[in-house]
């Protein structure tokens, strides 16, 4: 399998590569340092039965007896989403400290792999337009 090195860009490189390495390092980052994290424990438990498709349908009955419509439910807590953004940034973190080290770099060759079948990313407007 070929080795993916990812470069720092340069003024001198060509967009279409510089767009190419900024694609699969998103996939590769996402795959090692989201996936597999607290998101998949609020990711996992039984999905609610809609007739619908919007979930418009379902409601949530609460300790008080309260019926919230399911797109009304907040599905993550406080507490779980610090969990799970510490979780995330630590991650992040840690794979810019090693990504140098040319064992991380066939631990992210096995993981990039996976994410090559992933679709492409597109520029986030809320990012783009700052």
């Amino acid at each position: 399998m070929a080795r993916r090195n990812f470069p720092c860009y340069h003024p001198a490189m060509r967009k279409v590569d510089e767009k190419r390495i900024a694609a699969e390092l998103a996939k590769v980052m996402a795959m090692m340092c989201v996936r597999n994290t607290k998101l998949e424990d609020i990711h996992a438990g039984v999905v609610p039965i809609t007739r619908t498709g919007d979930y418009s349908d379902v409601v949530v009955v609460d300790a008080d007896g309260r019926k919230i419509p399911w797109p009304k439910v907040s599905h993550i807590d406080d507490d779980q989403m610090r969990a799970l953004m510490k979780e995330i940034v630590n991650r992040l973190y840690t794979f810019q400290m090693r990504v140098d080290e040319p064992e991380f770099q066939a631990w992210i060759d096995r993981w990039a792999t996976v994410a090559t079948k992933w679709d492409d990313p597109e520029l986030s407007l809320p990012i783009a337009e700052l």
